[in-house]
């Protein structure tokens, strides 16, 4: 909290939570240059610990690379859960509808039967189609994990090799 005078500081820790208060103390552009590249910190930091033979920046530039296959794993986790909630919704309106017409059939036996073992059905088949959508989702987001695992299998083999 640089550049923020104590009796603030504590203000600000006092009225909100700190990561909140740190938030706000932060000069703007700070806060732009760390949403922009959360890393440059850290690569500033790291350059001041010239080790032989380690390069930093290939360190810093996989980990960078491991974050974004974590980003778009939960990204196609995060739309898969979105239509599977669109997916239970719809069959939701289709079940009140087909209440709806079995109450207006109340009097016929037969054709409660037929509605019921009609509306089972409907269920099993929905619930296998929710219970492959969420494996399919499982899928793809092992899918960006496990290709990011072999690139990273491949830079450490890459970064051991004598230069």
């Amino acid at each position: 909290m640089a550049g923020v005078k104590c009796t603030e500081r504590r203000r600000l820790c006092n009225d909100a939570a700190p990561a909140q208060a740190l938030c706000r103390a932060q000069p703007t552009t700070r806060r732009h240059a760390m949403a922009t590249d959360p890393f440059g910190d850290m690569k500033k930091m790291l350059e001041q610990f010239k080790m032989p033979g380690v390069d930093m920046t290939a360190i810093l530039e996989s980990q960078r690379k491991d974050v974004e296959a974590l980003v778009e794993a939960n990204k196609s986790a995060y739309e898969a859960m979105q239509a599977i909630a669109r997916k239970q919704t719809e069959m939701m309106a289709e079940s009140v509808q087909v209440m709806q017409e079995a109450a207006k059939s109340a009097a016929d036996p037969a054709k409660q039967t037929e509605v019921v073992r009609s509306a089972f059905e409907k269920t099993i088949a929905d619930m296998k189609e929710l219970a492959e959508m969420a494996r399919r989702s499982q899928s793809d987001a092992m899918t960006h994990i496990s290709q990011r695992a072999a690139q990273h299998m491949e830079e450490i083999r890459k970064m051991m090799l004598p230069k």
